[in-house]
């Protein structure tokens, strides 16, 4: 087995958490070695490029309440940062709704009968809401009401996670839609704010966004981070991780060993277990079955007509169509779409990697998002001049009844092994936004520079997420714009060639 380049930092996985990892390590001097499965950096925050058209896997929102973070953003891409203003809206019975909800935009939409029945609804969660709380369909039902949870909420989010709300955990809604109620809502219609003067995530109206989508910003990250003497390894899927109980050595990938002090994981838990040799104790290799993943797939059409509908994207909540979102390119940057007289629509697809749907060939599924096209009226089939079909496995973490068990155990594990840290989405488990995912690796970087932080301590009640502006002292601490101080060790180990 070939060696590859020792470095005293190995981080795998070059998506958000993983490079920007790197990127404070490199700002600070440490050397560290990227290992990348796919033949990009960027992971679901990438931009695939088609003919010209450029898109997304999702739409990637850049908003974050971290000034730290907020200020790599405009480091790394300058100019390139576009500001943007925001539109989405949900598809309805063939009508459009704003969402977030606007108040007099869903009583008139609704008709005045419905308007009536989701009033009393919402009175009677607020005179009477449901306990426990436990379950995401509860959770939003207390807030909304039990009418405009079924109308706005259920069907689109059994669309996206393939099962009932009554089977997603509350946290989901904790950690998503932190803050937003119907109470929120109307606060802000009336133009007030939520407490602290900040707007809920939710309901902010814009956003930064890269010039030429949110690949932009991790390609130009991966140049940055080389050029400081980290070195990315693209097409390396980890195959082994070799550890002991006093922590990892080293790990295979792409065929080569690369061996470190230091380990960074951003890989999906399941795959980390797996890959783990020799294998672990029973009880965390029994946890492979608590942690469960939505897959994705995105057919990008390439349309004649210039934008088609005004919105950024479109929840679609017509159970006649397969199709839970759709994204309009060309509205987050003009510059996705090299022709002003064509768009570039995003057709999101949920699924499993082991159901049909997963398995329909990528004609199959471009004939779908056709007809479904035509259905919902955007555009007849006949103007699709051309088509890419992107599979993204293991998108989206589920938290379901059992995740939370498979998260004890692997910090368990954690505990015995104390040079590995897990970051990001996939690395954590934990369904959070692209700004939390960078956090998480610069607060894995700053551990390995002699800090103490603790990565699982970023938890939805810290007030991060939505409601509140204020952070937990680990993330306060974070935006500290002093540098740390590099341990000798580390800074000895970065220096040798």
């Amino acid at each position: 087995m070939r060696a590859g380049p020792s470095a005293p930092v190995v981080i795998l996985g070059a998506g958000p958490a993983g490079l920007t990892a790197a990127y404070e390590l490199a700002q600070n001097g440490v050397r560290s070695v990227v290992l990348e499965q796919d033949a990009v950096v960027g992971g679901l925050a990438r931009t695939v490029e088609h003919n010209g058209y450029r898109f997304d896997i999702g739409g990637h929102r850049f908003f974050t309440k971290l000034p730290y973070i907020e200020n790599i953003w405009k480091d790394v891409l300058g100019a390139d940062l576009l500001v943007r203003s925001r539109l989405s809206r949900i598809y309805y019975r063939s009508k459009f709704f704003h969402y977030p909800l606007e108040p007099m935009n869903a009583l008139i939409g609704l008709g005045p009968a419905e308007a009536l029945r989701s009033i009393a609804s919402f009175v009677r969660s607020r005179l009477a809401p449901s306990l426990p709380e436990d379950d995401l369909e509860t959770w939003v039902s207390n807030r909304f009401g039990r009418r405009l949870f079924e109308i706005f909420f259920k069907g689109y989010t059994e669309k996206v996670w393939g099962m009932p709300c009554n089977q997603i955990s509350a946290e989901w809604g904790e950690q998503r839609i932190r803050g937003l109620s119907l109470a929120t809502v109307l606060r802000d219609a009336l133009g007030q704010r939520t407490r602290g003067g900040r707007a809920t995530r939710s309901l902010v109206r814009e956003f930064y966004y890269p010039r030429l989508g949110p690949g932009m910003m991790w390609s130009r990250m991966r140049e940055m981070v080389e050029q400081l003497g980290a070195e990315v390894v693209l097409q390396a899927p980890v195959e082994e991780i070799l550890w002991s109980r006093g922590g990892v050595s080293a790990v295979r990938a792409g065929g080569r060993l690369y061996t470190g002090e230091q380990f960074i994981s951003s890989i999906p838990i399941r795959e980390l277990i797996q890959r783990l040799r020799p294998q672990p104790e029973m009880e965390l290799q029994r946890a492979l079955d608590d942690f469960r993943y939505r897959d994705f797939i995105t057919v990008a059409l390439m349309v004649r007509g210039g934008n088609l509908f005004p919105d950024n994207w479109i929840y679609v909540h017509d159970p006649a169509v397969s199709v839970g979102r759709i994204q309009n390119y060309g509205n987050w940057s003009p510059d996705m779409t090299p022709d002003r007289s064509t768009s570039c629509l995003g057709f999101e697809y949920f699924c499993q990697q082991d159901d049909g749907f997963w398995a329909k060939s990528d004609a199959e599924l471009t004939a779908l998002a056709g007809r479904e096209l035509e259905h919902l009226g955007f555009a007849a089939a006949h103007q699709i001049l051309d088509a890419k079909v992107v599979r993204m496995p293991k998108a989206y973490p589920v938290y379901d009844g059992v995740y939370r068990r498979g998260i004890k155990s692997i910090r368990a594990f954690l505990g015995t092994t104390p040079n590995l840290q897990l970051v990001g989405r996939n690395g954590m488990h934990r369904y959070n936004n692209q700004d939390h995912s960078m956090l998480t690796g610069v607060l894995a970087a700053r551990n390995i520079m002699g800090a103490n932080y603790d990565l699982w301590d970023l938890e939805p009640d810290s007030g991060y997420f939505e409601e509140s502006g204020d952070l937990n002292q680990a993330a306060l601490r974070a935006l500290d714009v002093t540098q740390p101080k590099v341990p000798e060790r580390v800074r000895a180990a970065s220096a040798v060639d």
